[in-house]
């Protein structure tokens, strides 16, 4: 059949062209044939090439890993034994910038802290730029770190990329993220990298596209080659890669929504979206980085980045001679959106100057800001300046919670049961995750025996339950642990008249208590 077909054709162009004419046409196809059975071979030559450099470079991470475990200081890739500049085989980068030519150290990050985590299973991309007004990235960091379990933190990494050149810049907001969080930075759930000065190209002549302003196309390409940049650093670390802004807040155990809808997709996928704002909240395969960071920097400078995203799908999935819905049809096969939203824009002043962004997920919904739980009868009484309708009493019934002005040295918060209570264990939660920084701080948990005999020997003779003693005859049993203290109160001390929780010392920021447990053998 193949060969009668073509017989035909033959038969049917020679009829009407002249022979010398149909010799050129053929000479013509089959050059053409030729050049894209080519073009064909080079580009799957590319992808081997590329993907094998990344996993040279993934072994070389992991072996440095093995060897070495504290990398806190200021670091290039070149200090971790990784090559100095990118593969010569992978001349794709310096085709689409080719000032990286001159520049051997351009495409790798100064690494400010960080312990190389590598082989976890969620690797977050939170890109930052100096803002003219509001800056929200510890806020940002507060929240998505907010009831995070110790499981969880030991399997993620969270990378910041300050897309600054400004070393003192950079500096600034990596002490401040040391000390807003120290105990993540230690472990390694925390790195903040910055990029060299030569990785930008010239941004001071791009051509105007879209009806943008200059300074707009300026701000699109370079946040393209930020996200580029961060992406590229990230792939060789995880499994899945997210893409999170700066400016957001995230719905309390947020990895596990991500991992069990990302679980139950039956098909192949790309990006899997849990916010339908922008480039926020969008999941990808490590192992699809390479091609789609390719697809941004072939573009950069023509478009934004989630039109990019969008644009890539098409190429993959559209048919030309299909209408828009089936298009659309086909992509929402490589791009699946769940819902309700994890992540929610929080910020108002956008990255680019002078810009107000009001946006709002609608899918987000309402976030619980306090946990209600059937507790005895109490008293409750406190030092603390309450901050307008917040009051104590609502906290304890699980009504709302309860909020303060900064506590300073001595403060305290108190429940005086109206009869005296074995108490099995008690959990109080500081901060919520529309402010997961106004957190208890230095704050210990005090019980006190009903038992007066009792209260008189731990006055003067100290305490026998190895607990510390107060001088009014309280027992310190337990403290607040990034904004959290909960524990069993041993048996042995007998019914308990009042709880307390007292502060040591003054605190950089308000008070919210969001969640107040206690457990009876009667509740």
């Amino acid at each position: 059949m193949l060969g009668g077909t073509n017989n035909t054709c033959c038969k049917t162009l020679s009829s009407t062209v002249p022979g010398n004419d149909l010799d050129m046409y053929e000479q013509h196809l089959l050059g053409l044939q030729q050049r894209l059975l080519y073009a064909d071979m080079e580009n799957k030559k590319r992808s081997h090439e590329l993907s094998s450099a990344l996993d040279e470079i993934k072994h070389i991470v992991a072996r440095r890993m093995n060897t070495t475990k504290n990398h806190t200081g200021e670091l290039k890739w070149k200090e971790l034994n990784l090559p100095r500049k990118l593969p010569l085989h992978l001349t794709n980068i310096y085709y689409y910038l080719p000032h990286l030519r001159e520049y051997e150290d351009a495409i790798f990050p100064n690494v400010i802290f960080g312990q190389q985590r590598t082989g976890v299973s969620l690797v977050m991309g939170i890109p930052t730029v100096k803002r003219e007004k509001q800056n929200y990235l510890i806020a940002t960091l507060h929240s998505l770190l907010y009831q995070l379990s110790e499981q969880q933190k030991e399997d993620c990494v969270m990378i910041i990329f300050v897309a600054e050149v400004d070393a003192e810049y950079v500096k600034s907001v990596a002490e401040s993220v040391k000390t807003s969080f120290p105990r993540e930075v230690q472990s390694g759930v925390l790195e903040l990298i910055s990029p060299p000065a030569s990785y930008y190209p010239d941004l001071s002549r791009l051509e105007k596209t879209l009806g943008d302003s200059e300074e707009r196309v300026r701000w699109r390409t370079k946040q393209n080659l930020d996200y580029s940049f961060l992406m590229l650093y990230a792939q060789p670390k995880g499994t899945f890669y997210l893409q999170l802004e700066d400016d957001i807040m995230a719905k309390p155990d947020f990895i596990g929504s991500i991992k069990s809808f990302a679980a139950q997709q039956s098909q192949d996928w790309m990006v899997l979206e849990f916010s339908q704002l922008g480039f926020i909240g969008k999941l990808f395969k490590s192992e699809d980085l390479p091609l789609i960071v390719e697809f941004f920097l072939m573009f950069h400078k023509d478009k934004p980045i989630d039109w990019l995203i969008d644009h890539l799908l098409w190429v993959k999935m559209c048919n030309p001679e299909k209408d828009a819905a089936h298009c659309e049809q086909e992509k929402s096969k490589l791009r699946v959106r769940a819902r309700p939203s994890l992540f929610q824009h929080m910020g108002t002043f956008s990255s680019l100057p002078g810009k107000i962004q009001n946006l709002k997920d609608k899918d987000f919904g309402k976030m619980l800001l306090h946990k209600a739980h059937n507790n005895p009868p109490a008293k409750v009484d406190t030092s603390l300046k309450i901050y307008q309708q917040y009051t104590l009493e609502k906290v304890y019934k699980g009504q709302d919670c309860f909020w303060a002005l900064a506590p300073v040295a001595g403060d305290y918060i108190r429940f005086t049961f109206l009869n005296p209570l074995e108490v099995e264990k008690y959990l109080f939660r500081s901060g919520n995750v529309e402010h997961p920084g106004d957190k208890l701080f230095n704050t210990t948990v005090e019980v006190l025996p009903a038992d007066k005999t009792l209260r008189k020997e731990l006055i003067h003779n100290g305490s026998k339950f190895n607990y510390p003693a107060t001088k009014d005859g309280y027992l310190k049993i337990g403290v607040f642990e990034n904004g959290t203290a909960e524990g069993s109160i041993s048996q042995a001390i007998g019914r308990i008249e009042a709880i307390r929780l007292s502060v040591s010392s003054d605190s950089p920021a308000w008070a919210i208590l969001s969640e107040v447990l206690i457990k009876t053998s009667e509740n």
